[in-house]
């Protein structure tokens, strides 16, 4: 390598530093916790050396490889501790299926100031919608941004807490939903729970309310109906009073990723229509079948039901055609 700084400031005393071997530079890469670089620097310089590298570029070079792998790092171990059920991310998410939401509409939750300005969001819609989804995307952002994300479900936020009062540590077992920066709670009334669900839920929610900390919700039920799914429709309130406070609510529509490929939204009869699953029995034929009455040599008219090949009249008309039939009356 060359010295670009080449001048008789190099002259004196400590000019020149004996070079220091590898078994030297070792434990000065340890006591600096400097892992990679001590992996990597001997090819660097190697490389640096046949290349004429200056000083100043050779370090540079290995202070930038010494803190993208301390990024990746702990991009990868954070990504861990916060129990994805899966990783998406926000290019993942398929907007075209929504009718209203669009990603310029998601910006403020997919910077830092989601998280310093403590924000919170409810993603509410029917199953399949994508609400795991998209809530898994924004947290994953977070972590991209530097912060802490844990992602739970209600069923286990509940759980976890309500064991954790009986046996007198609630204050102890808060911290793991109060310490991330951002708390995933996925779920929301698609199980029930256990009577006190408001109680353990309000001190979580109250907690990173007072302390600006973002919190992000999925759920398949109106928040009108969050009072009968948490057994406590003041708590409720309490707790949607605080989310919202610096939050918002976002319907997702559209059909469900799932089944979108059956095309069921096609397939099945309007709303209005179809038969609601509650034991109530449906008529076995939905519309009046269609009869021809035809009269036989006789005299005698009889009734003929259409098959499927045969056209059909409008449902509930009467088709009435003169030609008659055989006559297979003895009488």
């Amino acid at each position: 390598m060359t010295n670009k700084n080449t001048s008789h400031h190099n002259s004196g005393p400590h000019s020149k530093m004996p070079p220091l071997s590898e078994g030297q530079l070792e434990p000065l890469f340890r006591r600096l916790n400097l892992a990679h670089t001590r992996r990597i620097y001997q090819d660097l310089a190697d490389r640096a050396e046949k290349e004429n590298w200056s000083y100043r570029d050779f370090l540079a070079l290995l202070l930038a490889e010494e803190v993208a792998h301390r990024k990746q790092t702990r991009l990868q171990r954070f990504t861990r501790k916060a129990h994805f059920p899966f990783f998406k991310t926000i290019d993942e998410f398929d907007f075209s299926l929504q009718t209203t939401l669009r990603q310029s509409l998601l910006g403020s939750y997919l910077g830092p100031d989601f998280v310093t300005e403590g924000r919170s969001l409810v993603l509410y819609g029917k199953t399949g919608r994508g609400k795991t989804h998209l809530a898994v995307a924004i947290g994953y952002r977070a972590i991209q941004n530097g912060f802490e994300t844990f992602c739970t479900t209600a069923a286990e936020l509940v759980e976890d807490l309500s064991n954790a009062s009986q046996k007198g540590r609630l204050q102890e077992s808060l911290l793991t939903y109060t310490r991330p920066h951002v708390l995933l709670v996925d779920e929301v009334g698609y199980l029930t729970y256990g009577p006190d669900a408001a109680n353990v839920l309000f001190h979580v929610v109250n907690d990173r309310h007072l302390r600006k900390r973002p919190m992000i919700f999925t759920t398949n039920k109106p928040l009108s109906e969050w009072g009968k799914v948490l057994h406590d429709e003041d708590l409720a309130a309490a707790i949607l009073d605080r989310i919202l406070e610096r939050g918002r609510l976002i319907h997702l529509d559209g059909p469900s990723g799932r089944t979108r490929h059956l095309n069921l939204e096609e397939v099945l009869p309007a709303a209005a229509e179809r038969a609601r699953i509650s034991g109530i029995s449906v008529p076995e034929f939905p519309e009046p079948t269609p009869v021809v009455f035809r009269r036989t040599l006789c005299g005698r008219w009889n009734a003929q039901f259409l098959g499927t090949t045969t056209p059909l009249p409008r449902p509930g008309q009467l088709a009435l055609l003169a030609k008659p039939l055989e006559c297979n009356d003895p009488s």
